[in-house]
């Protein structure tokens, strides 16, 4: 493991951006903070260095680390061309083995809900937590029509466009209609730096995913949150979702969009707080 070099968002405390090697290949992370393990995983359209709030928020109380899942930022991709989350779930976990942490308080937003959720199920015993925000439900229940339709859509923009042409496209559905401009930004700027590879598997884990399946197989007390203008996963889905665990608390965090842990972090920190406190 090294420290490839520091990182910092203006107005930002610093955290180190690290490069690991696991027997799934390179994992590059962002982490601050000592004691028990926060681990973030953000969406589809995102990376880690959209999690700055929370590292400044939590990491004097815990181990935070967001990470770049495969394919994203310098994270080698996973294997398939057509990956499931149990794929992305593996490369979790032998991050966790080879930096040492043994269990963590799981945070999932959109795809990294789905990544989250699979993780839980197949290594149950390495979550103490498990939050999911603007859970994204996958479209693998949905039938080959509408998972095709998903697909070339997903994929028409980056493959015409490239990483800044989408970002430019899509960056602001992930906000609602009062974000500040300094947020539209930040969240064009990170959907910049996507790579055309690793977003082509994240758009299979999308289509070919079902996190309700998941759900019913994990046996935590989940929380479930979302932004009351989110109109990529918008609350009555995102209702459905929690209503698929056995046992879940259901949360709308109102005027905040898709990313709302981006667009208003201490609402969504101040969420988060309890989740952890109730779960300690």
């Amino acid at each position: 493991m090294r420290a490839s070099r520091r990182w910092r968002k203006e107005k930002s405390m610093t955290a180190t951006l690290r490069l690991v090697d696991t027997p799934r290949g390179k994992i590059s992370y962002l982490e601050a903070g000592e004691g028990p393990a926060l681990l973030l995983l953000h969406g589809i359209g995102s990376g880690a260095a959209s999690w700055v709030a929370q590292i400044d928020a939590f990491a004097n109380r815990y181990r935070v680390i967001a990470w770049n899942a495969p394919g994203y930022g310098e994270s080698d991709p996973v294997a398939s061309e057509v990956p499931a989350a149990t794929q992305y779930a593996a490369h979790l976990g032998a991050m966790l083995d080879v930096i040492g942490i043994p269990a963590c308080n799981l945070v999932g937003h959109s795809l990294g809900a789905i990544i989250a959720c699979g993780f839980a199920r197949a290594e149950p015993d390495r979550v103490k937590s498990l939050m999911i925000a603007s859970p994204a439900s996958g479209y693998g229940a949905d039938g080959t029509d509408i998972q095709d339709e998903r697909r070339t859509g997903r994929m028409s923009l980056m493959n015409e466009l490239g990483p800044e042409g989408l970002a430019r496209e899509r960056h602001e559905n992930l906000l609602s209609e009062d974000a500040p401009q300094s947020t539209r930004d930040w969240v064009r700027n990170i959907m910049a730096q996507l790579r055309p590879d690793g977003y082509a598997q994240a758009v299979e884990l999308l289509v070919n995913g079902d996190i309700k399946a998941d759900a019913a197989e994990i046996s935590l007390a989940v929380s479930v949150v979302v932004g009351g203008a989110d109109t990529v996963t918008p609350p009555v889905g995102c209702e459905a979702v929690a209503d698929s665990f056995g046992s879940s608390t259901f949360e709308i965090l109102p005027g905040l969009g898709h990313a709302c842990y981006v667009e208003g972090p201490d609402l969504f920190n101040s969420v988060l707080s309890k989740h952890l406190e109730r779960n300690a």
